[in-house]
């Protein structure tokens, strides 16, 4: 049976998906006059060039048939890439031939190795003026050994190439390139092994990805281990709980290129698409009815972040965004719960949602994806989630890795101390240091952009989840500088502004509209300021010389919704709607706010 099914492993952005779809392009797998999409198909993924949702595709090449999946690199995903480890015989690991192994690189071949899985490196980038192949071989070599791989996962096949020109070579010498993909499909049908399936068993299938449509409901994707299943057939699925339910097999899919195609039938070693039973879980085993043989559940990450997501309160609500009230939201959160398994939504109160994800990154891309469908909607500041483990209280812990110019390290450590990080290990090459750190993921949250502030935006950061430890010290975390807060409600005025500019930095321009309770800007003190915005200039009819001279004002600073989310404290929210982002405390009366402030 002609079939390797692997998945494609690597550090973010170091052209894990360019790489699929050069070798879906150059194996025939499109017609000539096809065009060739990106297997990024998700509007948010191609417009910040990363992988959020595992892939599927699959390709034909000298008889052979590979099945790929194409993983995400960010850790807030790490839990697809556990699973995906189930389904597949073998991986490329993909590493940047100037970074080298990076801390994702690490996270995502120990999962590998751990799964026993053959590997295949791929140094990509090879075309760059600054890669360095030989050290950086020697780098993954370095950490196979860390990981603890076995002699024969030691002996790892290499293959040079740069998936952006379409070359590849088994040589690390740029200049003996080629423009095929050849070296590499030879080797993951030469260097991976065929799936090992038993066809006459009786049928075992487990789902390990989940994906939803409108038409069939949950959908479940997986590998059939053993025997054989059809369309229309009657199956029986072991739950998790361990009890049985049968139901019909209503649609099967199977994937060819970048299309789902619907098939009629699928066998041991196959990667298969199957719809019938709306409630389908990752980890249950779907088996032949009288044959139920359950396989080893699958380990679903726990999520370690979570946040409120409610109803638009503020005097704005309503103005640009069509989808406002409180069971649309919670439909649009329970539909994703349908196909993302590592998200959890709980009711808070009648008006508002606790959602609980893998990281700040995972909750971001779900309210912009509510954003883009015309939701408005009001969210607090993410918050880690604390767990008791033998009587004590604990918090999740991250290794973190920055990479960052020599002469800004001081301030970096000093930020992460602040942060109750804590040095496991610095190194100096040619005037880029890097530095390995344990922080408490509480620590991180709003960091990025104080990271990238501090370095002048020439430093990189990279963390990933390791544990639950002992709680830090409380106040991690917080804002040190408090806020300006508008206490009038109409349109801010450049008058106004300019008396303010000494007062801190700006987040609105002249003409925004703005209410009592909205933030404004930040305060240069570590105190929250109520100020007048929307103040004009007292006329007189007098005319005196140097009155007239025209207002000239800082840019003010511009917020993503990841800077919001990073940029809050306990007591704002951010407001967000298909339009704009509004930081707002929340409580909007000035006086009531004082009033509560004074309590505390």
């Amino acid at each position: 049976m002609n079939i390797r099914n692997i998945a494609i492993i690597a550090h973010v952005d170091h052209g894990k998906t360019t790489l699929v779809d050069q070798l879906l392009k150059m194996s025939g797998t499109f017609r000539d006059n096809e065009e060739v999409l990106s297997m990024d198909s998700n509007a948010i993924e191609q417009e910040r060039g990363i992988t959020i949702l595992a892939k599927t595709t699959a390709l034909n090449y000298k008889g052979c048939r590979i099945n790929i999946l194409d993983t995400p690199g960010h850790a807030d995903f790490g839990g697809e890439v556990e699973r995906i480890m189930n389904m597949v015989d073998g991986v490329l690991l993909v590493v940047d031939a100037y970074e080298g192994t990076m801390p994702q690189t690490r996270f995502v071949l120990k999962k590998a190795l751990e799964a026993g899985v053959t590997p295949v490196v791929v140094v990509n980038k090879i075309d760059k003026e600054s890669a360095r192949p030989k050290e950086v071989v020697d780098e993954v070599l370095d950490l196979f050994i860390e990981l603890g791989a076995d002699l024969e996962q030691l002996e790892f096949p290499v293959v040079y190439a740069s998936g952006l020109a379409g070359t590849s070579s088994l040589d690390p010498d740029p200049s003996t390139q080629e423009h095929t993909m050849d070296p590499v499909l030879d080797m993951i049908i030469n260097d991976i092994p065929a799936p090992d399936v038993d066809l006459e068993g009786g049928l075992q299938f487990q789902p390990a990805l989940l994906d939803y449509n409108d038409f069939v409901g949950r959908i479940g994707i997986g590998r059939v281990k053993r025997g054989k299943m059809k369309v229309n057939e009657m199956v029986s699925c072991v739950r998790v709980d361990g009890s049985v339910k049968q139901f019909r097999i209503q649609k099967m899919f199977g994937y060819m290129g970048l299309k789902r195609v619907e098939v009629t039938e699928a066998k041991a070693g196959d990667i298969v698409a199957i719809a019938g039973l709306p409630d389908i879980e990752v980890g249950e085993t779907v088996c032949t009815v009288g044959k139920e043989e359950a396989l080893p559940l699958l380990r679903v990450d726990e999520p370690t972040l979570r946040m409120t997501f409610g109803v638009n309160t503020s005097p704005f609500c309503g103005r640009e965004g069509k989808i406002l009230t409180a069971r649309k939201i919670e439909e649009r959160l329970m539909k994703e719960t349908e196909k993302d398994v590592s998200l959890k939504v709980e009711p808070n109160d009648s008006e508002s949602f606790i959602v609980s994800g893998r990281g700040e990154l995972h909750l971001s891309i779900l309210i912009e994806n509510m954003r883009r469908e015309g939701f408005e909607l009001q969210v607090s500041k993410p918050e880690v989630i604390v767990k008791e483990i033998d009587g004590v209280k604990c918090e999740p812990y991250e290794d973190v890795q920055a990479d960052v110019p020599e002469e800004y390290v001081g301030s970096v450590i000093e930020a992460l101390g602040n942060r109750e990080g804590a040095m496991e290990n610095m190194q100096n090459n040619d005037g880029q240091v890097r530095l390995n750190y344990t922080v408490p993921s509480r620590g991180l949250i709003g960091f990025m952009t104080e990271f990238m502030t501090m370095t002048k935006g020439y430093g990189m950061l990279n963390h990933t989840f390791k544990e639950y430890r002992k709680m830090a010290g409380s106040g991690v975390g917080e804002r040190k500088l408090g806020v300006l807060v508008s206490m009038e409600n109409g349109k801010a005025t450049a008058y106004a502004l300019g008396q303010l500019e000494d007062r801190g930095v700006m987040f609105i321009e002249p003409g925004a509209d703005v209410y009592e309770g909205m933030v404004v800007g930040e305060n240069s003190h570590d105190n929250d300021l109520a100020v007048n915005v929307v103040k004009g200039k007292k006329l007189t009819n007098t005319r005196a010389s140097g009155s007239d001279h025209t207002v000239v004002l800082k840019r003010p600073r511009l917020m993503s919704l990841e800077t919001c989310l990073d940029y809050i404290n306990s007591d704002e929210l951010v407001e967000v709607t298909p339009v704009s982002f509004r930081i707002r405390k929340k409580i909007l009366n000035t006086n009531e706010r004082k009033k509560y402030d004074a309590k505390k």
